[in-house]
């Protein structure tokens, strides 16, 4: 290509290079290239320049290891290696620079056509076209030129960072100035420097112009539709400046984009303007293939959700985005019943004032409604859209509950298994448990539950026991434990949490099961067990003993409330299996013992001497030998440990009870009674 059409095309290849030496980055490197210079010179010639490369360092830095080795006085042959490794790392970093520059100019052409592809509207097109390119030259100004072929010449169309009013109404007939001579052979055309530029005509209107604008080197290139020219893209600093053969091929690249865009927005222009005649025809026949299209689309997403386990709330965003409207998902109880119930005997969407009900059915069971809100006038394809999703909504709802009845079934069987068959294998147990994402070696307790509620007969009772199975199996899906239908009511076995108790667990169970089943439910639970796997009998012992618990519950009115054997006081006795004397006794007067033990007192003595006058302390001194102060300085250190209340008729039968365990397990001889 000859200087008459680009000037800059005669550069060497390494200009960039070149540039890049000459003119370094303005603003530090990103790797460091404000950063502190290297240390000493050390090692090879090499080292310090591969550190500079590796930050990302300005050209500046480059001289400082030269300056640096002369300044410590180091050998000429040392500093000559220095300057020969300086100028190899600066052609290195001026060729990665010119890398990374086309790199990031090939990014910005692939996200110019990507943003050009979307564009309809033909000044929209414009607009873009002359954006990107100011941004991808980083000039002052951009601009184009369309042709007119009416008028024979080109005219300003769209400007970018232009200031000046007579700039940018500018026409140039074909030859005129650099853009129309661009227009008229079709070539590129660049000037350093405009005015001084004896290849183009100027005019008095166009200088005028640009030197308005300020406008000093300018690049033009041509939009090309075929052979034909339509228009002129340019890029222009207000300062002298040279543009590179790659700046000018980007620019051409970027124009043929541009061409086909406006090429695309000018046949939709005369389309639309062709079709004017028929807009009543061409809006009902676009309206038709919207919905057809909106109907396609919901098909394939609900497919799609159906294919890779969608939910039901997934279904409901879906139809929401092709409907342009809000559908939700409502339980049979919220929906309108008037109109919940046509849509399920008629099978079809019905309207509810301003809102659209269709059923979610299975047979002729509801399980539900989608509620169109807010859309009173619905599309008769788009009805159809919101009823398929309806159908859809129904059987991922039964596939739902299938799985989770499957799931129920295999919790319940192995809860079986460890209640019942004591001779399983334990590492197959512990195989099956880790499959439901339990684990047998962790703490547990097994809780029975029952419901409280009275039923009219026996299919009701049933229901209101399959209720509380399902209840109770989605409570120990969720906290991975398990449960089974068992003597009239569910057994679970749920692990225990640090620091929580049984009676909290049972308490918070019977709470959660009568809320999921509405109404009251009494929960019994056993001490926590551990190593379930490890001795046979662990499971079914503590299954008899949330039993015992939740027979107490009822006996005592407690119905519809949850509990351990620990809060029965000494009934809790009778309730454990293991009966637990040792923690009784603990739980009852272990802060005493612990006392007597750590400071060699007689407190215990002398409760057992108190019981056994009567709780008179007159007698009791009598019978310690001590004086009445003292009787009186005891109990109340008793008071203190035991609490204001050790003295109440529950309390003190309890403590009484728990000193004689004591003793029995002591062997010591009780008071003599009075």
């Amino acid at each position: 290509m000859s200087r008459d059409h680009v000037q800059s095309a005669e550069r060497p290849a390494s200009a960039a290079g070149a540039q890049g030496r000459a003119h370094p980055d303005a603003g530090p490197a990103p790797g460091g290239a404000s950063g502190p210079a290297p240390g000493p010179v050390s090692g090879s010639a090499e080292t310090p320049f591969l550190e500079l490369l590796a930050r990302g360092a300005s050209v500046e830095a480059y001289e400082q290891p030269v300056l640096l080795a002369r300044a410590e006085g180091l050998p000429t042959g040392r500093i000559a290696a220095l300057q020969q490794a300086k100028v190899l790392a600066l052609r290195v970093r001026a060729e990665l620079e010119g890398r990374r520059r086309r790199e990031a100019e090939l990014s910005a052409l692939f996200e110019t056509a990507h943003d050009l592809a979307g564009l309809r509207d033909l000044d929209a097109v414009l607009r873009a076209i002359v954006q990107r390119a100011r941004s991808l030259l980083g000039t002052d100004v951009a601009y184009l030129s369309l042709n007119d072929p009416a008028r024979g010449d080109t005219y300003m169309r769209v400007t970018e960072g232009s200031v000046a009013a007579r700039f940018q109404q500018l026409r140039l007939g074909m030859g005129e100035g650099l853009g129309g001579l661009v227009a008229q052979t079709a070539r590129p055309y660049v000037t350093d420097d405009y005015f001084r530029d004896d290849r183009f005509q100027h005019t008095h209107s166009i200088d005028t112009g640009v030197r308005d604008e300020g406008l000093v080197a300018i690049l033009g290139v041509p939009l090309m539709l075929g052979h034909h020219v339509i228009g002129v893209l340019f890029a222009a600093d207000r300062r002298a400046r040279v543009f590179e053969r790659e700046q000018i091929a980007l620019l051409g690249s970027f124009a043929a984009l541009a061409a086909a865009a406006i090429d695309t927005a000018n046949l939709l222009a005369e389309t639309r303007s062709a079709l004017s005649g028929l807009e009543r025809a061409n809006e009902i026949i676009k309206d038709r293939s919207a919905v057809i299209e909106r109907a396609s689309d919901v098909h394939d997403r609900l497919a799609e959700l159906v294919l890779r386990g969608g939910g039901v709330h997934d279904v409901s965003a879906a139809v929401s985005q092709v409907l342009d409207g809000t559908v939700e998902f409502t339980e049979a109880t919220a929906a309108p019943a008037q109109a919940l119930e046509s849509s399920r005997a008629e099978g079809h969407a019905v309207r509810h004032r301003d809102d659209w009900i269709a059923a979610v059915a299975a047979g002729d069971e509801l399980l539900g409604a989608l509620v169109l809100r807010g859309h009173p006038g619905l599309d008769p394809v788009d009805q159809r859209t919101l009823e398929r999703a309806a159908m859809v909504t129904s059987l991922l709802l039964l596939a739902r509950r299938s799985a989770a009845e499957a799931e129920q079934r295999v919790r319940g069987e192995l809860l079986d298994d460890l209640l019942d068959a004591r001779d399983r294998d334990p590492r197959l147990l512990r195989e099956r448990a880790a499959r439901l994402r339990a684990d047998l070696d962790a703490t547990h307790a097994v809780l029975a539950a029952r419901l409280e509620g009275s039923a009219a007969d026996a299919d009701e009772e049933a229901d209101a026991r399959r209720r509380l199975w399902a209840a109770a199996s989605h409570l120990a899906a969720t906290r991975q434990g398990l449960a089974a239908a068992r003597d009239g009511g569910t057994v679970l076995l749920l692990p225990l949490a640090p620091g929580d108790t049984a009676t909290g667990l049972a308490r918070r169970t019977a709470r959660h099961l009568g809320a999921a089943v509405h109404e009251p439910v009494t929960v019994g639970a056993s001490a926590p067990v551990e190593h379930l796997t490890a001795r046979p009998d662990t499971v079914a012992s503590a299954y008899a003993e949330a039993r015992r618990c939740l027979d107490a519950l009822r006996l005592l009115g407690r119905s519809g409330d949850g509990s351990a054997a620990e809060d029965f006081g000494f009934l809790g006795l009778l309730l454990a299996g293991e009966r637990d004397i040792t923690g009784f006794v603990g739980r009852t007067i272990g802060q005493v013992v612990a006392y007597d033990q750590r400071r060699g007192t007689e407190l215990l003595r002398t409760l057992d001497a108190y019981f056994a006058c009567g709780m008179s302390p007159a007698r009791t001194k009598d019978e310690l030998h001590v004086h009445v102060n003292t009787v009186a300085q005891r109990l109340e250190r008793v008071g203190r440990l035991l609490g204001d209340d050790w003295q109440s008729p529950a309390r003190a039968l309890e403590i009484q009870l728990a000193l004689r365990l004591h003793r029995l397990s002591a062997g010591t001889t009780p008071p003599a009674q009075p």
